[in-house]
């Protein structure tokens, strides 16, 4: 298994630091509360914006783990174009405390231990089914967008109602990278 690079870790810990200093006179997309024990598990990434950090990733997926403190344990792995792993860990907790639709999440690298206050970024949860098998994830200038699910594969109808939802939430999705096997359909 591949390791992040500490050279693209720092690239990422930058850009989300930098993600949020970026004027905008568009509305904050709507966000909704969640269960975070519900949204605990594996979630597989079938679509997302484009972004530097996973420019060579074809497959990505985060696994959630909810810890004592309310926080969340964040490990995000990467099946890359070579055919490798890369793995990054973490720690996502509120933005407010009690609140659990806004969560910094932070990850464990050089710039983080030297930066703490920098390197956190915005993970913000635009949508979940009732079920907990489909979400929405994204920052507040719209810069970023995930389309997640607890299957790597999902019908063309799901796909496209979280399609929709993003549009409805003010993302742009002409320019999204679908999962390795999935395909886009427009809305």
């Amino acid at each position: 298994m591949r390791r992040y690079t500490p050279r693209s870790l720092t690239w990422l810990a930058c850009l989300a630091a930098l993600s949020g200093c970026a004027g905008s006179t568009q509305q904050p997309p709507q966000t909704v509360q969640v269960d975070l024990k519900r949204y605990e598990g594996t979630w597989y990434e079938l679509a997302r914006k484009p972004m530097f950090f996973q420019r060579q990733c074809a497959q990505s997926e985060a696994h959630y783990r909810l810890q004592d403190d309310a926080s969340i344990a964040v490990t995000n792995r990467c099946l890359t174009r070579d055919g490798e792993w890369d793995q990054a860990t973490g720690r996502a907790e509120a933005q407010v405390p009690g609140r659990t639709d806004k969560l910094w999440v932070r990850f464990d690298n050089t710039f983080s231990r030297i930066f703490p206050g920098l390197a956190k970024g915005d993970y913000w949860v635009l949508y979940v089914d009732d079920d907990y098998q489909t979400a929405l994830v994204g920052n507040p200038n719209r810069e970023y967008l995930w389309l997640l699910s607890r299957q790597p594969v999902v019908p063309d109808a799901t796909r496209m109602k979280l399609l929709e939802l993003a549009h409805e939430r003010g993302y742009q999705t002409d320019d999204l990278i679908w999962r390795a096997g999935e395909t886009s359909t427009a809305p």
